[in-house]
């Protein structure tokens, strides 16, 4: 097998996400429900945006976070994503890129801005997002290089872009890739929404062996296998892929590979700020441990520190030193 020139390249949503404190009035007079996440048009992306507060602007998107913690952990990231020729765009662009990960896919004017989601925190910490996927969700084949991808030690994919048609293609094309290359493949089921709208096609995906790493958390896991039971879950979806990883917020992780399992408890954390991105950093913690050969638990480990880090303060990005937090596992 050739060398790996990337450990991770990951494919998803180019966002800008936009971050607000809100109260849980704010919520109920917007009709919004609390901890969900929803897909808006470029209107009501105007007309919400026109009523936040005080707003902190970063480059997100579920696999951007994932890529943007693999490069915190010293690991060699790529992402794959489509912005649009715009403020925002450049803005995503640079951010990334200022964060050491890879990111070559080329600006298209597709007739949409970059995509932004409005992500509305409140007190208690649960985040509320409505994301205008704009440009995102018109990501090509054409986009992909295939180099990178057989370059690249594992694939990584988020559940998000699997919505729209033309990306969905794209990332059918990237799996198939990085099947042919030898590559390991990795999905996250990235929200129960696109669960309940995509549960087909994942489990073809499933059955048909194209996932070596599969991550959820329990709602996702539960979705998937249409038993409201963790353990039930796991059982029905455990043997369709390599290495089944579920997250279980305050409860830790477990993971099962190969027939063994493992479980990690949630790292210890000082105040829980803002739970965005706690399950893109989980992945990426993992994915390096994986790409280094750490095994499952230690890998585990690795994830809930990411975590444990992110949900400390507001964004989805690490702020702290990951590799010291991290210690030796990373050494």
């Amino acid at each position: 097998m050739p060398d790996t020139r990337l450990d991770v390249l990951c494919i998803g949503n180019a966002i800008v996400d936009v971050i607000a404190n809100a109260t849980d009035d704010f919520l109920s007079a917007e009709g919004l429900v609390k901890g969900s996440m929803r897909l808006i048009d470029a209107d009501e992306a105007e007309r919400l945006y026109a009523h936040l507060g005080p707003a902190h602007q970063v480059s997100g998107g579920s696999a951007g976070n994932t890529a943007a913690g693999v490069a915190a952990l010293g690991a060699r990231a790529g992402f794959v994503g489509q912005v649009a020729p715009d403020q925002l765009g450049n803005f995503y662009r640079h951010d990334l890129t200022a964060a050491g990960v890879e990111f070559t896919t080329p600006p298209a004017d597709v007739g949409a801005p970059t995509a932004r989601s409005m992500i509305l925190v409140t007190p208690d910490g649960h985040r509320t997002m409505n994301t205008f996927l704009g440009a995102a969700q018109h990501l090509p084949i054409s986009a992909l290089d295939e180099a990178q991808i057989r370059s690249s030690a594992i694939l990584y994919l988020e559940g998000y872009l699997w919505d729209p048609e033309t990306p969905r293609y794209a990332m059918l094309r990237a799996i198939e890739v990085a099947r042919q290359a030898g590559r390991k493949v990795a999905f996250t089921l990235s929200d129960t929404f696109c669960v309940d709208r995509h549960r087909d096609g994942f489990n073809v995906l499933l059955d048909e062996g194209r996932i070596d790493i599969l991550f959820a958390n329990q709602a996702e896991i539960e979705a998937l296998a249409g038993v409201p039971h963790l353990e039930s879950a796991v059982a029905a979806v455990k043997d369709k892929v390599s290495t089944l990883v579920v997250t279980r917020s305050e409860d830790g992780a477990l993971g099962m590979s190969g027939g063994h399992g493992a479980t990690a408890p949630a790292a210890p954390i000082g105040q829980l700020v803002d739970t965005t991105g706690a399950g893109d950093l989980f992945a990426a913690g993992f994915l390096v441990g994986e790409a280094r050969g750490l095994g499952l638990e230690p890998s585990l480990r690795l994830g809930a520190i990411c975590a444990a880090e992110v949900i400390q303060h507001f964004g989805a990005r690490p702020e702290t030193d990951l590799k010291a937090l991290a210690g030796e596992l990373v050494a």
